[in-house]
Parts: structure tokens; sequence; C-alpha cells
């Protein structure tokens, strides 16, 4: 996700911080530590108020961290890879291999809900008996909080819609009741978008009759009914592209160049001659080696585009999408890193490239298929 740096490792899954988790803390410090922890035991210092509030927003965050990471210790035992955990301030994202079965992703989408209800549980469990123990104790009140909010948030997570768990979860049954995947993914994301429009419009609403987090609630359905309809959009494809291999959707021959070259011959002698935004870079085996963008290229100043190396700009072979010519082009795009240039896989054989697949080639591709067989239902 733009906007993220890497903070750690969590059982060797890639841990990345939003710039968002830092102001949704200071936001739930402030309504728990002005509004919730007063209310509930009044007569505090500001200064316990203050301490108290920024320990439970930050165990709210470890909550929301725990439920991806339930996601992502899931995917790995159903053998899936999982690129990254990230969390920002609608909760967290984990980037995981597409599951190969209805099974696993029934058994992924819940994890997640099922590791906040039972933090909640336990929690709001604790807080009642620390708070039978010490009548109105901040200790008590921070469990019972923190329960709650975790119940909260493993039931929201259960609505039939995309992008939520629950979501994912009717889109697993649907799979496994239909035997059509792409059919699942459309009706998931269909609900996705009705959920989200229905937030947006009570969300409005709230605000306007004054309700502060009524806008809250508009910006989390507007990111909902976006999400959905790219996923349904997705799903569209999937089905108008399925059974094609890189092979037929590459666009070929492929202008390459060497990676050892400054930019300004690379320009003169490689890119002015290419149709292509991204270009496949080799080194002296001849070897893909990574892609730069004319982009990058042309962000070098004049003035130094002799002395600085392609290489030096470009993107490495670690950070590329890459496949064979024989791959399924579904399954390359379920790879897909993102990154400048939108959709972009270089297919590669015997470790040299051979072609490239861009957003335009699918799109153009997706047409024909269309206009052939007609279009996939929405």
């Amino acid at each position: 996700m733009n906007g993220s740096v890497q903070v750690g490792r969590v059982f060797g899954v890639p841990l990345r911080m939003h710039w968002s988790v830092p102001v949704l803390v200071v936001l739930l410090a402030y309504g728990l530590g002005r509004e919730t922890l007063p209310a509930w035991i009044p007569g505090l210092s500001p200064t316990v108020y203050t301490v108290a509030a920024a320990a439970g927003a930050i165990l709210l965050m470890a909550s929301l961290l725990a439920h991806e990471i339930a996601h992502a210790a899931t995917a790995r035992r159903e053998h899936l890879s999982v690129e990254d955990v990230t969390l920002w301030a609608m909760g967290g994202m984990t980037r995981m291999g597409r599951p190969g079965s209805a099974g696993a992703a029934f058994l992924v989408a819940v994890s997640g809900p099922l590791a906040s209800l039972v933090i909640g549980g336990a929690a709001l469990g604790a807080g009642i008996g620390v708070d039978a123990a010490a009548h109105r104790s901040v200790p008590g009140a921070l469990l019972i909080w923190l329960g709650w909010a975790n119940l909260l948030l493993g039931v929201f997570n259960l609505l039939p819609a995309a992008p939520l768990d629950g979501g994912r979860v009717l889109q697993a049954l649907l799979w496994w009741r239909t035997g059509d995947r792409d059919r699942a993914d459309r009706a998931a994301g269909r609900g996705g978008q009705i959920l989200g429009l229905a937030f947006v419009l009570a969300g409005w609403l709230a605000f306007a009759r004054g309700v502060p987090s009524g806008l809250w609630l508009a910006l989390v359905g507007f990111f909902m009914a976006l999400t959905a309809g790219a996923e349904r959009q997705r799903a569209v494809v999937n089905s108008a592209l399925r059974g094609v291999r890189l092979a037929d959707a590459m666009s070929a021959p492929l202008v390459t160049g060497p990676d050892w070259l400054p930019v300004d011959r690379f320009i003169d002698e490689v890119a002015v001659g290419s149709r292509h935004s991204v270009l496949p870079l080799l080194d002296f085996d001849g070897r893909l080696s990574g892609v730069v963008s004319l982009r990058r290229l042309t962000s070098v100043p004049a003035d130094r585009r002799g002395d600085v190396r392609v290489r030096d700009v470009a993107i490495p072979l670690s950070q590329c999408t890459t496949g064979a010519p024989g791959e399924f082009v579904n399954d390359a795009l379920d790879r897909l890193r993102p990154g400048p240039g939108g959709v972009r896989v270089i297919v590669v054989d015997g470790g040299h490239p051979v072609g490239i697949v861009t957003g335009s080639d699918i799109s153009r591709l997706v047409q024909r298929r269309r206009m052939a067989g007609g279009p996939p239902p929405a």
C-alpha cells in the first residue's frame, strides 16, 4: 500500500504501517480519554485518563494486528504465499496468494473475525472479573472497552460483503456450492457495493444531523464500494481470460536494453524506438535484471544523464512480476506486484525476456473475447 513503511516482521511476514495509523491511534485515544473513560469512571486526573487512553488505543491496534496475523497464519497453513501485513486507518490488510480451493478460501477468510471474537470475549470476561474485584477500576474499564471493540470488529467483518471477511466467506460458500469462482466473486462484490453505498448514505444522514462519527461511516462505506467494485470488475476480467496463456497475451518482439548504459545513451539508443512505457533490462550475460520506466528515465536531470547508469534508476528483478510463456494469465495476475505503470508482467523463457503483458494488452484481449463469446454476467 502506498504511504506505508516496513516496521518489522511477524512470524517471518513483513509488517508494514501506513502513515494513517498514528492518526488513528491519536483519534482513538482522544475519544477514549475525553469521553468514554470520564463517563465510566469520573473524578480521575487528566494524566490518568491520558495514559489509560493511550494504552487502550495501542491495545486495540495490537488486536487489529492479531486479526491480520490470524489470516496470514491460516494462509501459510493452507500453503499460500503471504506478501506482507499492513495496518492502516481502516484496520488491516494481508496480501497473499489466491486460494486454490473453496475450503482454503473459507478458512483464511473466517480466521480473522474468529480471532477478534476470541480476543473480544476474553477481554470482556477479564474486564468484568477485574471490575467485580475492584469496582470501577481503570484496568477493568479498559478491558471491557477493548472487549466490546473487538466483538464489534468481529461481527462487522462477518457482514456478507466484499472486501470484508464476511464477503470472502460468502464467496467461498458460493464457490463451493456452484463450482464457479468468478461468479462467486461477482456476487460478493455486488454485495459489497450495495452495503458500501448504504453506509455512505447512512453516514451522510447522520453527519447532517450533527453526529460527527457519521463522516467516518461514510468514508468506510465509500472505501467498501470502491474496493468491491474493483473486485467485481476483476472477476469479470478473470472470467474473460480463463484458459488464456501469457504467450497468447504478450506483446512481442520485445525491446530490451543493457542495464549498464548511461541514461542518455539508453534514451537515444533504446527508449526512443520502443512503444512501451516500461522496458526490460539485461545484464552482461543477457539475462533479465529488472525494468525501467520512461518516467524514471526522464526524472533524471539532463545534466546528469551521462553519469547515471540505467540500473541505478531501474526497478530490480526482485520487485517485478514475471511468468513463463505457458503460464495462465490469471495465475500471473494473482502474483502481480503493485508498482508504477499499472499492470505489467514480463514473460521470461530460460531467463531471457520474450514478451510483456501490459494493462492495454489485457484490455484488448478482454474486449476481443467478449466480442467473440458475449459479455460475462456482471
